[in-house]
């Protein structure tokens, strides 16, 4: 299996697109800024200037939303897909956009499937966090423990920020059932070994805080001393800075990140065996992971085809009834009345979760 720096270093095409991605955002925020200054500075008011300003925020808003979090995450589910045959095969496509486009598309057939599993797991996740957030704060009354709860809670926020990106990767290595199916799978194989991961994950967070920190004061710094020379506003250059600073944090250090919490979850994650009782702790715990649940079971028993990844996955589907050679029809199926698992005619004990066939 490929180690982590291995697989960074030999996916970077990904790292360098993010990265234009994340400058394209900035260029475009920094020319909204003149265009919108601009107008201020003609009609001379402080009152136009700050009405100019607010519009400009928003404005960054809308174009990092339309950029990062649909073309971002496109490009962020291409890289997962890459990165899983990496880890797993320690091959690395000749084309790997293409092949990353490609296997995205196999797979979810099309982006609001994939929206669609993503929100559901990072959903769960969120409701999973304020489970343990409530934990914390019947502990408020010891003296300083709200600081070390508020510590606690981001770093099981950034250490389960990656679970959504491990269970879809999740979804590209288990090419035989749904991508549902495959993300509700994921989330009970992280909660099953979350002592290996968070021990990762503790290591990310020191990683993220130093690294986004000194990029941050780095960029200040140089685009500060340019913006003197101009007497430009020194909280315009914080925010250049800022945004400049998120592009390569989203380049670099989350794909840094990734690479690292998806190469320690895949090491795992083929070995581990779903404890059932898992599945209905998270389903009472999180209303999302209930219905990502039952979205699993229903494609398992009425598969659709944009779920499984249509024609590239036969497997996904439960085939139709065939006439047998002798003209009789060859027998259906049985599914698991627990874990809703496809098992041959006959079977006494389910594949998929080991209960006793009726």
């Amino acid at each position: 299996m490929m180690k982590a720096g291995d697989v960074f270093a030999k996916t970077m095409p990904f790292v360098w697109a993010k990265l234009l991605l994340g400058l394209a955002a900035v260029l475009i925020s920094a020319a909204l800024f003149g265009i919108l200054m601009g107008l201020a500075w003609l009609f001379n008011s402080e009152g136009v200037t700050g009405i100019m300003f607010l519009i400009w925020i928003s404005a960054i808003g809308v174009v990092r939303f339309v950029l990062m979090h649909y073309i971002g995450y496109m490009l962020k589910a291409g890289h997962i897909a890459v990165i899983t045959v990496a880890v797993t095969t320690g091959q690395v496509p000749a084309n790997q956009v293409s092949y990353g486009k490609q296997r995205v598309t196999e797979r979810f057939a099309t982006s609001n499937i994939y929206f669609a599993v993503d929100k559901l797991v990072s959903g769960a996740v969120k409701q999973i966090q304020k489970g343990i957030g409530k934990l914390g704060n019947a502990l408020d009354f010891i003296p300083g423990m709200g600081a070390v709860t508020g510590l606690a809670q981001y770093f099981i926020e950034l250490s389960l920020g990656y679970i959504d990106e491990c269970c879809l990767g999740y979804t590209f290595y288990q090419k035989e059932q749904g991508a549902f199916k495959s993300a509700a799978d994921g989330v009970v194989i992280y909660a099953q070994n979350w002592k290996k991961l968070l021990e990762n994950a503790a290591k990310t967070m020191a990683i993220v805080l130093l690294a986004l920190a000194g990029i941050t004061l780095a960029l200040f710094i140089v685009i500060g001393l340019l913006f003197r020379l101009f007497a430009w506003p020194g909280w315009v250059a914080f925010v250049i800075a800022l945004l400049i600073a998120l592009a390569i944090k989203f380049a670099f250090i989350d794909s840094f990140v990734l690479v690292r919490t998806m190469v320690s979850y895949m090491e795992t994650a083929p070995t581990t065996v779903i404890t059932f009782d898992l599945y209905g702790k998270l389903c009472n715990l999180s209303s999302k992971f209930k219905e990502l649940f039952d979205k699993g079971q229903q494609e398992q028993l009425t598969p659709q085809p944009a779920y499984a990844g249509a024609g590239a996955d036969p497997a996904a589907y439960v085939p139709a009834p065939v006439a047998a050679q002798d003209g009789a029809a060859a027998e259906k199926p049985v599914f698991c009345g627990q874990c809703g698992a496809k098992n041959e005619r006959g079977t006494k004990f389910c594949g998929g979760c080991g209960a006793t066939m009726g």
